[in-house]
């Protein structure tokens, strides 16, 4: 597949280039993810066996706090497949699927930004990021958006991490809303990935910005539907062993729903069952609870983030 338009972003520098190094997909992006690094500098994306770049994606944003705005590095062209996200065997395309991938230097992980900030460590927390670091990253998809016509839209969800790992807001996308997306996502979007990464940045602000900086008007906001309300608890009598019920059922629906469906052959159902525990368990280690907190028996919580 011929790549068209400018490969290389006109803010990046080629340090660390890593396209010579491994085989890249050619492809015609129409769409963009950000990840956050969980770091202060830039990573050698080294893998298992040591090779630097192994798992990098086509860009890197690191702050230069001094000049207020971002050091861009390039690692592959646009229209090249990047190896930032995770991929399963037989699984949907990820890398390859049409998508450039920028990393930003910094943490979208609040407990990791209570600890640098009170060691004294200087970073970018993305959720809080300064204006200079929003316009920096707004201007990188203004470029991709004129450039290689990526729409500058996204999902509508981007939730606080820790809720957005392992799909525990249930903001990522299936297979199939993968396989035609376009636009700008984030990594806890992309299917058969883990992570939570880049959090709650301001999505709506960058594609202000984006918009802003190509003197596109900004689309009327529009009011997003009520939150359906969490159904209330009804009591953990009704999980345990020998117990067959519609509560079981609602929650193995709702855990289906979540992305959590893998762990049923068959169902769900109204009987609990080991199916059931083990989806409700991973559910909770999502929430990063260990111990008895991840036991696989639904609680108060438990339910109330689930059906959050």
């Amino acid at each position: 597949m011929p790549r068209s338009g400018p490969q290389y972003y006109p803010a990046a520098s080629q340090t660390y280039w890593y396209e010579d190094n491994y085989e890249a997909t050619a492809m015609e992006i129409n769409a963009a993810c950000l990840h956050t690094t969980e770091g202060t500098t830039i990573p050698t994306y080294a893998d298992s066996q040591g090779r630097k770049g192994a798992s990098a994606p086509n860009l890197t944003a690191v702050p230069d706090f001094g000049a207020k705005r971002l050091r861009w590095h390039q690692h592959f062209r646009i229209d090249s497949s990047a190896r930032a996200l995770a991929n399963r065997y037989g699984g949907v395309e990820t890398n390859t699927l049409n998508v450039a991938q920028a990393e930003l230097v910094g943490t979208c992980d609040p407990a990791t930004h209570a600890k640098w900030t009170k060691a004294g460590i200087q970073h970018i927390y993305w959720p809080e990021a300064p204006d200079w670091a929003l316009r920096d990253v707004a201007e990188f998809l203004a470029w991709l958006h004129s450039e290689h016509g990526v729409p500058l839209s996204g999902p509508a969800r981007w939730p606080a991490y820790p809720s957005s790992y392992s799909n525990g807001a249930g903001q990522r996308m299936t297979s199939a809303q993968w396989s035609s997306f376009k636009g700008v996502c984030g990594h806890m979007h992309v299917p058969e990935n883990d992570h939570g990464d880049p959090g709650a940045i301001d999505f709506d602000e960058l594609l202000a910005l984006a918009r802003a900086a190509l003197n596109l008007p900004t689309p009327p906001k529009t009011t997003p539907p009520p939150a359906t309300p969490v159904p209330a608890f009804p009591g953990r009598k009704y999980f345990a062993l020998g117990q067959s019920n519609k509560y079981v059922t609602q929650l193995g629906k709702q855990l289906v729903k979540r992305g959590y469906g893998r762990y049923y052959s068959v169902g769900p159902g109204p009987k609990w069952s080991e199916s059931d525990r083990r989806a409700v368990a991973a559910f909770q280690r999502a929430q990063k609870w260990t111990g008895a907190d991840a036991d696989g028996y639904p609680g108060p919580e438990t339910w109330r983030r689930l059906f959050a």
